[in-house]
C-alpha cells in the first residue's frame, strides 16, 4: 500500500469520529447565520433612521419652531405649508417607527413616497447631477429595500404582532 492510501485511510477515520462534532457547527453557523440577518436589518434600519432624522428631520423640526416663513416646494399641489409639514412627519415621526421596527412596511413605504418625489424633483425638475443627489438616491433604495425585507427580529413589530415568538 502507498502512503497516499494510508493518509486517506486516516483522514476518513478521524472525519468519521468527528463528523457528528463538525455537523454540530454547521448547524449552529447556520442558526447564527440568521441572527446576523437580523442584527444588519437593524443596523440598517436603526443608521439610515437616525441619519434621516438627525440631517433632515431635525432642521426642518427647528424650521417649524423658530417662528420663520416656511418657504418650501409645492410639489403635490397642496400648499407649501401642508407639504412642509408633511415631510416634517415623514423625517421625523415615520423615522422614529422605522429606527424602533414599529410598522416597519408602513413607514417604509411613507418614506420611498416621500424620496420618490424628491429624486423626481431634483432629477427631472431642477435637474440636479447625480452626483448632488446620491445621497438622496441612497435613502430612497434603503427604504425599498426595507420594505421588501421588513423589520427583522430585533424590532417592535416582531415583537409585537409576530406569530412565531
Amino acid at each position: 500500500m502507498t502512503v497516499d492510501f494510508w493518509i486517506l485511510e486516516i483522514d476518513t477515520l478521524i472525519f468519521a469520529q468527528y463528523k457528528n462534532q463538525i455537523m454540530g457547527i454547521v448547524q449552529n453557523f447556520a442558526k447564527e447565520w440568521n441572527k446576523g440577518s437580523d442584527i444588519a436589518l437593524l443596523l440598517f434600519r436603526f443608521i439610515f433612521a437616525c441619519l434621516l432624522i438627525l440631517e433632515h428631520g431635525l432642521p426642518k423640526l427647528s424650521k417649524a419652531f423658530s417662528g420663520d416663513e416656511i418657504q418650501f416646494l409645492d410639489p403635490i399641489g397642496i400648499g407649501m405649508h401642508s407639504s412642509f409639514y408633511l415631510a416634517l412627519f415623514a423625517e421625523t415621526v415615520v423615522a422614529l417607527f422605522l429606527m424602533l421596527g414599529l410598522f416597519t412596511r408602513f413607514a417604509s413605504f411613507i418614506l420611498i413616497i416621500n424620496f420618490a418625489v424628491i429624486v423626481y424633483l431634483k432629477m427631472f425638475v431642477s435637474q440636479s447631477p447625480i452626483g448632488d443627489i446620491e445621497h438622496i438616491i441612497f435613502y430612497f433604495v434603503a427604504f425599498v429595500a426595507l420594505f421588501f425585507s421588513g423589520a427583522g427580529k430585533f424590532s417592535l413589530d416582531y415583537t409585537l404582532f409576530s406569530k412565531k415568538k
